[in-house]
């Protein structure tokens, strides 16, 4: 694809509809991101679900009164207008069906987080995408936090395990750490990687701790919070010492590195993260779910 790209978006219920059409569609936007322009969008909506019910008719508003983008009643109506697609429906439940609709048009399609909520929809999204062809990528934005990104840029090697912590608010639709834990498995991913064997959930009223054993040996942690802060940390454990990073400070917003990222894998149709490794996280989510109910190891 050329620096014009057309692209389309499915599900207007999350904040980062707003985001990402003010950093391709707005020229003011001092973080632009080039290459393309949000050109056409199909609402959705969750009616069980209020984070999602009670926003996507002020975003759909948004984005066609503010960035003038064609409002489309079907997901294959957006597929059929755009050359690339942003499907970032915030129910992840709505995945499956929805790329199920996009599929067989073979545009390449960013999946927002969470990709799914369970194991079995992320494996039936990765085959409808090797069965047409259709490039996938899925991503948080804290994969591409600026202290990660220097971090493994300098120390690919030798890393033999990580922790990561931030809040980690429970949303009952989306399974317990589905809704905010996904960001922090997605960063220990970009960090360690695939290949954990097992997961095991230690859980109270305040916090949830999930330890995943890999393979290897080594061993990465999540810690998520419910408290009145914000904020994403992380430890690396490497060769060479303990690495503390504040994922939060970063000269640009997380999702303008995330947004590049698209941008390149919607030119390329190549994404920079494996799908297997994507349906793995989703598993290991999955699993902690599982063990935050039994108090059990459980294995991926």
């Amino acid at each position: 694809m050329g620096d014009d790209i057309r692209i389309g978006i499915v599900g207007l219920d999350t904040s980062h509809v707003e985001v990402f059409t003010g950093l391709l569609n707005d020229p003011e936007n001092s973080n632009r991101v080039p290459g393309g322009q949000l050109v056409v969008g199909y609402p959705g909506g969750s009616a069980d679900f209020g984070k999602s019910a009670s926003r996507v008719d002020g975003y759909t508003d948004l984005l066609a009164t503010k960035f003038g983008v064609e409002m489309v009643d079907s997901p294959e109506a957006v597929a059929e207008a755009s050359d690339a697609i942003l499907l970032t429906s915030v129910d992840g439940r709505v995945h499956l069906d929805q790329f199920s609709r996009l599929a067989r048009f073979r545009k390449p399609t960013f999946i927002d987080k969470p990709f799914a909520v369970t194991s079995g929809d992320a494996a039936g999204i990765a085959a409808l995408a090797r069965e047409h062809g259709t490039p996938v990528m899925s991503a948080s934005g804290l994969r591409f936090a600026e202290a990660l990104t220097a971090l493994l840029e300098e120390c690919p090697d030798g890393i033999s395990g990580a922790d990561f912590t931030g809040p980690m608010e429970i949303e009952p639709t989306q399974g317990a750490f589905f809704w905010y834990g996904v960001h922090l498995v997605e960063a220990l991913y970009q960090t360690l990687g695939t290949g954990c064997r097992e997961v095991r959930v230690t859980t109270s009223d305040a916090h949830d701790v999930a330890v995943g054993l890999w393979k290897d040996g080594r061993i990465g942690t999540v810690r998520g919070f419910r408290n009145d802060q914000y904020y994403f940390r992380g430890v690396v454990h490497t060769g060479s010492g303990d690495v503390f990073l504040d994922l939060d400070t970063c000269e640009k917003p997380k999702h303008v590195h995330l947004l590049t990222k698209v941008m390149d894998f919607f030119r390329s149709g190549v994404s920079p993260i494996p799908l297997s490794e994507t349906v793995e996280a989703i598993r290991f989510l999955e699993a902690a779910d599982e063990s935050r109910v039994t108090g059990s190891r459980v294995r991926l």
